[in-house]
């Protein structure tokens, strides 16, 4: 039974630093319905909010009260942070869009590729048909062959008669 466990009296591999683990679909989903409510209405007006009130309580607020002065240095950062975190936010799930994108046109090609092949085989049974339905009689083929059939025993009978009478 091997442990995989460190203890203290084994040396650590150099250059190898464990990272945290993570579900990688799970931080996705996170993503993007980080990047699904940024691309909101409500989200711009939060924050349109939000930055008039930093505004107003940084200009308008006595001295002492204010936190951030005129040139509202600290807004900035937060707004740059933000960003620096909403652009791989975004990018990650364009990604993860494009991929379900992807998969789903490959979907759309393999069934309109069946639906092809379904319509020739279909096609091609068709005019076998159609082929096969040119030596079978038609209606009115028949209805010819039986007036003529009829008019031949009409014929034959009458023949019959004549003999019959002479």
């Amino acid at each position: 039974m091997s442990d995989n466990r460190r203890g203290l009296d084994r040396p650590r591999d150099p250059g190898r630093m464990q990272l945290p683990r993570f579900d990688p679909e799970a931080f996705g989903r996170w993503s993007e319905s980080i990047a699904r409510y940024m691309g909101t209405a409500k989200f711009i007006v939060y924050m349109t909010v939000v930055i008039a009130a930093w505004f107003a309580w940084n200009t308008l607020a006595p001295d002492d009260l204010r936190f951030d002065p005129y040139t509202f240095t600290f807004l900035t950062l937060i707004l740059s942070l933000q960003a620096s975190y909403a652009a791989p936010l975004i990018l990650l799930a364009q990604n993860r869009q494009a991929d379900r994108d992807r998969l789903a046109m490959e979907e759309d090609r393999r069934r309109a590729a069946m639906q092809k092949a379904d319509t020739e085989f279909l096609a091609r049974e068709i005019a076998a048909l159609r082929i096969a339905l040119g030596d079978v009689a038609t209606r009115d083929f028949l209805r010819s062959e039986l007036s003529r059939l009829a008019d031949e025993l009409d014929e034959a009978a009458m023949r019959r008669e004549k003999r019959r009478m002479e």
